[in-house]
């Protein structure tokens, strides 16, 4: 049996699937000042009377980085930067304790300047008297050349804890990118690490010991002792977690639109194909643009708990969740009470969201019923207008699936599949602000995104770099290097490319059956000298295909019955 579990920002869903479907699924309050009991209180109601031996994994999709970096609640930390004469490093500085030093590697990899060693260590020396013991050190062209961010880490002096450096968080050439997702994955990380090793220890003392997966931003995951070295790998999974818990139920292959309502926000998404698609550079997160690959998505701040207000004589929805619903407790009227009033939800206390509604149906001037329904209208109409404007944002650009890039393709949905709590409530109001676009609601709605995380197979990529008139081959990112001649070409590194892979990819958790390697990049350029071809400058980058696990069919074709 496998356990997925979502850490939603009003709810925290789990379920427990087997081969004949769900056995069991929960719903528990997100406490977001301790998010660590509220995965712990999911997962105990969920294994509750359960054989701790009959578990296969456990996949984990949660907030924990996202909001520790909305919040501004991240450690201090320092960053080395290395960049060379013709660029400022200062236009790239992610925060207060950021130093540039000497020191230059070119676009082939060679060695322009050298490090300077002692000015590394007065650097280094000033953080450690700061208290700082987390570091990210970045190189302009360490993806080329690792050698000047071994040479920083090996010139510091002894109290620093934990260290990333830039070319092992990603093979991708982006300067500005690598400096803010290394800054991120040395900040995030002691609040990360923590985290996980309570929940480690926790399950142990519940006697389970399973393999722990951890939710990307990608669609996939990752074992949790391979999080620690990415821990900035874990933002934004939500979205992530509720496009594959839709996907288990998108039959056809037409563009679709997702649109996951939850309490406190709306994550919209899109399929082409049934493939996500993809954000080719990286997620923005805060002021952060990163190289962390993830799902095209957008999160509307907008749901079933919005707070609802009057202002100006005009309504108003969120953008503030203050609590739960008048219904069930909370202090303001929202969505949710609308559908209590409409007799939509039967389990609130309607009573409650009658009184508090009454002065939003004074000031619009019409009865509670109709109040009510200009809520649910003014939602649907929002929701449905921010999911255009994503799909305009995504037709001026090249689309790029998670699969493949599709030129001058227009992404043109006919379907929307809805999931998260309020769903088949709304159903039909999304569809009548839709323009013809035919509604449906995904199976399991109210758990579908723990579903997705439960069933997504772990996903990696391999990016390899050769230049043969240099002699060599290399993945950073991988630790490896090679010395080639000059007959090696793309057709080879493809091929040791894909071996590299498929070692990574066991270790970060995939199992045989998953393994569906495919390449998204490959490129090679002649290089010239005069009249002559000197070399080859190669790049392949190759990726295990996202999608479910293999013992999905089954499982899905359970929950569609139900």
């Amino acid at each position: 049996m496998i356990i997925g579990l979502d850490v939603g920002g009003t709810h925290t869903d789990v379920v427990l699937l087997a081969k004949d479907g769900i056995r069991k699924a929960v719903k528990v309050p997100t406490n977001s000042a301790d998010l660590f009991h509220t995965v712990l209180t999911g997962i105990t109601a969920v294994t509750a009377g359960i054989d701790p031996a009959s578990l296969r994994r456990i996949v984990l999709s949660t907030t924990l980085a996202t909001n520790a970096i909305a919040q501004g609640c991240i450690p201090n930390v320092g960053m080395i930067v290395s960049s060379g004469p013709g660029i400022d490093p200062e236009y790239f500085r992610t925060h207060r304790n950021y130093t540039a030093v000497r020191g230059c590697i070119d676009h082939r990899g060679r060695e322009i300047e050298p490090i300077d060693p002692e000015q590394v260590r007065q650097a280094a020396q000033c953080f450690l008297e700061q208290g700082i013991t987390h570091l990210g050190i970045v190189g302009k062209f360490s993806v080329r050349n690792p050698a000047h961010e071994i040479a920083i880490q090996k010139a510091l002096p002894p109290g620093f804890e934990r260290i990333f450096l830039g070319h092992r968080v990603s093979g991708s050439l982006n300067f500005p990118r690598r400096i803010a997702t290394t800054y991120l994955n040395a900040a995030v990380f002691p609040i990360h690490y923590a985290f996980f090793n309570a929940v480690r220890q926790s399950l142990a003392e519940r006697g389970i010991c399973v393999p722990i997966h951890i939710m990307k931003p990608d669609g996939g995951t990752m074992l949790l002792d391979a999080s620690v070295d990415q821990p900035a790998q874990t933002i934004l999974s939500g979205p992530a977690a509720s496009v594959m818990g839709s996907l288990a139920f998108a039959f056809d292959e037409e563009d679709a639109i997702i649109l996951d309502i939850g309490g406190t926000t709306t994550d919209i998404a899109v399929l082409v194909n049934l493939a996500p698609i993809l954000n080719p550079s990286g997620i923005t997160v805060g002021s952060y643009k990163t190289l962390i690959r993830s799902m095209e998505s957008h999160s509307l701040a907008l749901g079933g708990d919005s707070a609802i207000s009057i202002a100006q004589g005009r309504l108003q929805i969120g953008p503030e969740r203050k609590g739960f619903a008048l219904a069930f407790g909370g202090p303001y009227p929202t969505p949710t009470d609308a559908l209590c009033i409409l007799g939509k939800i039967k389990t609130g206390n309607t009573d409650r969201a009658v009184e508090g509604f009454q002065p939003i149906a004074k000031a619009l001037g019409c009865g509670i019923e109709d109040a009510a329904k200009q809520v649910l209208d003014t939602l649907c109409r929002t929701v449905v207008q921010e999911a255009n404007e994503l799909l305009r944002r995504i037709n001026e650009k090249p689309v790029y699936t998670i699969h493949e890039i599709l030129e001058g393709y227009r992404v043109h949905p006919k379907k929307i599949l809805l999931l998260g709590g309020p769903a088949p409530y709304l159903a039909s109001r999304i569809e009548r602000f839709s323009e013809g676009m035919q509604v449906g609601v995904v199976p399991r709605w109210d758990v579908a995104n723990a579903i997705g995380a439960a069933l997504a197979r772990t996903t990696t990529e391999v990016v390899l770099f050769a230049d043969t008139q240099q002699g060599i081959a290399m993945a950073p990112e991988e630790s490896w290097q090679e010395k080639v001649d000059r007959q090696f070409d793309k057709d080879k590194a493809i091929e040791h490319a894909t071996a590299l892979l498929r070692q990574k990819a066991v270790r970060l958790g995939a199992v045989p059956e998953d393994l569906e390697t495919e390449v998204i990049e490959e490129y090679q350029f002649n290089m010239v000298r005069g009249f002559y071809t000197t070399g080859r400058n190669i790049r392949v980058r190759v990726q295990i295909k996202p999608g479910l696990i293999a013992a999905s069919d089954a499982i899905v074709g359970m929950l569609s019955q139900e």
